[in-house]
């Protein structure tokens, strides 16, 4: 794991909704975008509030239409995160954003073609200190107007890398964008450099991460489905992630934007670069030694325990004792099933003995009363560890542990003669 990459810093936000900064050693920020229309205000607000409260940073809305920036106003009085306003093509849309009072703009001025227009918008926002996200992305980079321009943009930029004709490409790119911010003085940039490819995603924020000291958002766009757009996306992001690149990140589903947050968050926590809220769950994948339903039981845990616990609180549902106790070390409330029944231990301390039908309102039970205890400062997360001897197995082949004590089994050395 590398060291955070250091950034210039950018402020969202306001006094009402609260100020996010990003980049410059901030946390890294999650993103996600609204599914349904802009103008609809009831819907938007009601889509945003979801999000926020599954734990996302910043949300961004499309505003293609005049009728969507007109309803920005009523929509920035009700939210409680910050809103960024996605413009392509009608730059009269983020002056209309500004206006509105948004906290930042989505802008690919590869997509306004008239500089002015891009100038009239960078100075609005520099007027009110609002940071602007310049985003190119594979799809919309190279010019599809003009096939010649097209032919001879691929062939100039291609190079031995699989992708080197893009990778040039977006690159020259961003560097003609930032010149049109810097020629205005205006340095509240974040950027972006979306493609399909996670091998490319992985080597055009490296290459840019070299090359300016803005802050980074990260995506892979065009993902797909939660299913497989889930390994794209962190393959790539947490790949960048690991080495230190990345200021705010999108994880994109052709599904419920939910699970963005979600599943950002998670890669986020298993990196170390947040803090986790909530329950962190672990789980045996099951062998043929189990013997209860435990993908039910663990679905039915995690979907009672995910909205109703805050802190941390370790908890593992393992399948049968073989395993289960070294995969649950460090676990604040384990459960061990078994023939039908379940063995619950907190912090080291066996508390239940149950069958299988009692396991999950046991369990839940004795996470909520362990969550109450930290609370109180009468317990600590992490403080004991759940150490259970595995029982001596049956056979002239077992080697369990009081038979190896009492002497009635001989020790084996491996290599031993």
């Amino acid at each position: 794991m590398q060291d955070r990459r250091q950034t210039r810093q950018v402020t969202i936000g306001d006094d009402r909704v609260g100020r996010v900064t990003i980049g410059g050693g901030a946390p890294i920020r999650v993103q996600t975008m609204t599914a349904g229309y802009t103008h609809d205000i009831d819907a938007c607000v009601a889509e945003i509030e979801r999000y926020r409260a599954a734990g996302a940073d910043v949300v961004r809305v499309a505003v293609p239409e005049r009728k969507d920036t007109e309803a920005l106003k009523e929509i920035l009085k009700q939210v409680r995160i910050p809103i960024v306003a996605d413009v392509h093509f009608h730059y009269q849309r983020a002056l209309e954003a500004v206006e509105a009072g948004i906290h930042k703009i989505r802008l690919n001025p590869g997509n306004i073609n008239d500089r002015d227009q891009v100038n009239k918008v960078i100075d609005a926002c520099k007027e009110r200190r609002i940071p602007i996200r310049i985003g190119v992305n594979e799809g919309s980079i190279i010019e599809r107007k003009d096939k010649q321009r097209r032919m001879e943009e691929l062939g100039k930029y291609f190079a031995g890398h699989r992708s080197g004709h893009l990778l040039a490409l977006m690159i020259a790119k961003l560097e003609e964008y930032v010149d049109i911010f810097r020629d205005r003085d205006f340095h509240d940039i974040v950027i972006s450099a979306k493609s399909m490819d996670a091998a490319l995603v992985i080597d055009i924020y490296t290459e840019i991460a070299a090359r300016f000291d803005y802050p980074l958002h990260l995506g892979v766009t065009h993902a797909g489905t939660k299913d497989s757009g889930a390994i794209r996306s962190v393959v790539a992001l947490g790949t960048l992630i690991a080495n230190g690149i990345g200021d705010t990140v999108r994880i994109s589903y052709a599904s419920d934007h939910i699970d963005e947050v979600k599943d950002a968050l998670e890669m986020l926590y298993c990196l170390g670069k947040r803090e986790r809220k909530g329950v962190d769950l672990i789980a045996c994948p099951t062998c043929g030694r189990i013997q209860v339903d435990l993908f039910t039981l663990v679905k039915e845990v995690e979907r009672t325990l995910m909205p109703e616990i805050e802190l941390p609180i370790k908890v593992a549902v393992m399948g049968c004792i073989v395993n289960g106790p070294g995969e649950a070390e460090g676990a604040d409330v384990a459960v061990f099933a078994g023939d039908r029944r379940g063995i619950i231990y907190v912090q080291g301390e066996r508390v239940a003995n149950v069958e299988e039908g009692e396991i999950l309102p046991r369990l839940l039970k004795e996470v909520k009363e362990f969550e109450s205890r930290v609370k109180a400062g009468k317990a600590k997360l992490g403080e004991k560890r759940v150490e259970i001897l595995p029982p001596a197995p049956i056979g002239e082949l077992g080697s369990g542990h009081a038979k190896i004590a009492a002497g009635q089994v001989e020790q084996l050395t491996i290599g031993r003669s």
